[in-house]
């Protein structure tokens, strides 16, 4: 069964005393099983964005602690940004991660909200998901009046706290309220421009945000505003979808922002709201810098405006994960006020950075240095995935050289989608290299089991059996993959740059390498298998592809001699 996982990114009203923010935000290391990945102030707006994440239970006893903590350090009296706000922590929303749903994830931004009220006495709506009536789904609308509105809100009938006391007592005055939700996966993203107008950043934020702007008789700032028959006023809607924005003047970097919140990024991605932003801000003389993330990013969010602004240039997408985050960062001027990180700004690699090191992170004289000592693994079949991931590369690297030769502008395209299989037979390869060691260690693991007992023994047989099987599935896995890899280097030792004729046809024999030596490998450890039916199965498949790597191999010697 999949690991219920969630992230909780509370905001606090605190952006300028490090001491503070830290005691805040560490206080959810406490919880065991909670990994806090990242704090992310803000002087200018006095704020400060936090995320950890980890089973349901143990994020909603870390958010408790956070939540109690800020309630301690943080005096709303006195506090001041240019973020509107009206808690301590502000706004609390949980994030479905893994293994469970947004409408489950509700459940738990209700458990935590109503022990808010209770035990620490703070009052508190509900937002997005987690909201009990429609007009409190808007965070906006919950928000409204900010810090300095509380007094006659808590009181009003209509927007009685869904927790807490509905009094601006003492107690309420120092920490202000709080917003709880359940959400999807929300992106805060600032646009910089060349401006300290927050009247120019407002007016493209109307423009840009789904709510757009309010219609007005005239003036569009100063006119009467247009009603309709309910007495409502008339909205113009804005480009984008699924955004919600504001301008402001951040005096920290000196410069105006346009303040999003990406509500689904598959309606409006990051790339989306940066180039439509910097058209319109073009129309009204003005011009987008770069551009800030608040918080963490999906990896597939900075991929897909890799792979956008590639397209916009013709140029190949068959391009390596790292060198596709650093066009997305160029691209999109991430580091236009400060170094972009990817490590600590991707979600993804936050969560894996603690993972122990992998074969294929080390350096290649690491790799061969530990391939050549007397421990068993790696052994032939890592070393035969890593050739065929070798072998796929130099496919690729054709591929993306030939998409960008002068005077075949017209197949880039072509050959882009040859260079992306090519990084997706890589991929798999790399994954197998260390995946193959793994299949070793879990035979070892069954062999050292205990064997006393009938029983014990049974479970130990039964062990050694399964990781015999997959450790003869894993090799098997290299040979498939190795041998499809093919179809890329022997089209471009075909169709690619004549000048890579060699690479390409180096890249066949990587393959051919490993397809033959993962071919040993299922050979070997099908033998031990007390399955024979699946043993002779495998095998029989094992045999074809040898057989076709073979015919494959002969071909392409064929057709690079006569190239020669």
């Amino acid at each position: 069964m999949q690991k219920q996982l969630i992230e909780c990114v509370p905001n606090i009203s605190e952006g300028r005393n490090t001491e503070k923010i830290n005691t805040i935000a560490h206080i959810v290391e406490t919880v065991e099983g909670v990994k806090l990945l990242d704090i992310d102030p803000g002087k200018a707006t006095n704020r400060t964005v936090i995320t950890f994440v980890g089973e349901p239970e143990q994020v909603i006893e870390a958010a408790f602690k956070l939540i109690k903590k800020a309630s301690e350090l943080i005096d709303m009296r006195h506090q001041k940004g240019e973020h509107p706000r009206f808690g301590a922590t502000d706004v609390c929303p949980l994030v479905p991660i893994s293994g469970i749903t947004l409408e489950e994830t509700a459940k738990y931004a209700h458990k935590l909200g109503d022990r808010v009220g209770k035990e620490l006495g703070i009052p508190g709506y509900f937002y997005e998901t987690a909201a009990k009536e429609n007009k409190r789904k808007n965070l906006a609308n919950c928000r409204a009046g900010e810090y300095e509105g509380l007094p006659k809100k808590l009181i009003n009938p209509e927007w009685k706290p869904d927790f807490g006391p509905a009094e601006f007592n003492d107690s309420v005055s120092k920490t202000g309220a709080i917003a709880i939700s359940a959400r999807d996966f929300l992106i805060a993203y600032n646009i910089n421009l060349n401006t300290t107008s927050t009247r120019r950043a407002n007016a493209i934020a109307f423009d840009m945000r789904e709510a757009g702007r309010i219609k007005r008789e005239g003036n569009p700032i100063t006119g009467k505003k247009v009603m309709d028959n309910n007495g409502e006023p008339i909205r113009i809607p804005g480009k984008l979808k699924a955004v919600k924005g504001i301008g402001w003047y951040i005096e920290e970097y000196g410069i105006a922002q346009i303040s999003y919140n990406l509500t689904n990024i598959s309606i409006t991605p990051m790339h989306i709201a940066f180039d439509e932003t910097a058209k319109i801000a073009e129309e009204r003389g003005l011009r987008v810098t770069g551009s800030e993330l608040v918080g963490l990013i999906p990896l597939k969010a900075m991929l897909s405006a890799a792979d956008y602004f590639l397209e916009k240039q013709q140029r190949s997408l068959g391009i390596s994960e790292k060198e596709k985050i650093k066009i997305a960062v160029k691209s999109l001027g991430l580091d236009d006020l400060k170094p972009f990180n990817p490590k600590e700004k991707i979600i993804e690699y936050v969560l894996n950075k603690d993972v122990s090191k992998k074969l294929i992170d080390l350096s290649l004289s690491d790799f061969t240095d530990i391939t050549a000592s007397e421990s068993v693994a790696p052994g032939g079949g890592s070393i035969a995935a890593y050739t065929g991931a070798l072998g796929a590369a130099l496919g690729a690297m054709v591929a993306n050289l030939s998409s960008h030769k002068a005077g075949w502008d017209d197949k880039w395209k072509y050959y882009s989608n040859w260079a992306e299989k090519g990084q997706v037979f890589k991929a798999k390869l790399l994954f197998l290299v260390d995946e193959d060691t793994n299949a070793f260690g879990k035979i070892i693991d069954g062999f050292r089991m205990p064997k006393s007992t009938t029983q014990e023994k049974e479970l130990r047989r039964q062990a050694i059996e399964d990781a015999t099987k997959y450790a003869t599935e894993i090799p098997f896995q290299v040979m498939e993959t190795a041998y499809n890899s093919m179809e890329v280097m022997q089209t471009m030792v075909k169709e690619g740059l004549p000048s890579s004729l060699s690479d390409a046809a180096v890249g066949v024999l990587c393959a051919r390498t490993a397809v033959i030596g993962a071919y040993f490998n299922v050979r070997i450890n099908a033998k031990d298998l007390k399955d024979r039916n699946f043993a002779q199965e495998i095998i029989a498949k094992a045999d074809k592809i040898y057989n076709d790597t073979l015919r494959v191999e002969k071909e392409v010697i064929e057709f690079v001699n006569s190239k020669m």
